[in-house]
């Protein structure tokens, strides 16, 4: 088992996101998983990410706040304890459109063993 605390995880800076923090919380270390990594992000009021798309699947959960997800044309508001996942080559935006901070997990597999 590997434990890491909140207080150790690291930041990292997530291509074509604006208004977030996002923390690594599982993931590129010894011991951990092997198969997918695990971060925290906290989007301001306004922040967001796309939009863009990405050769792997991600799947988001709302932990706090909403997050608002426009996928061909269509936006789906994620309140707290929601989920969706992302498919391969899928074209997203999300955007924090309330006034609260969202805080949201996201769980991304590694790519071919390339970490970024």
């Amino acid at each position: 088992m590997l434990v890491k605390r909140f207080a150790d995880a690291q930041k990292y800076e997530a291509p074509n996101h604006r208004g977030v923090v996002g923390l690594r919380l599982q993931g590129f270390e010894e011991g951990g998983p092997k198969n997918q990594w695990v971060g925290y992000s906290q989007f301001l009021p306004g922040g967001g990410a796309g939009p863009d798309s990405t050769p792997f699947e991600k799947v988001y959960v709302v932990l706090e706040g909403e997050m608002t997800v426009l996928i061909d044309g269509t936006e789906t508001v994620l309140c707290v304890m929601d989920s969706c996942t992302i498919q391969p080559g899928e074209v997203r935006e999300i955007i924090n459109r309330s006034n609260s901070v969202c805080k949201m997990l996201v769980v991304i597999p590694y790519l071919m063993g390339v970490k970024p």
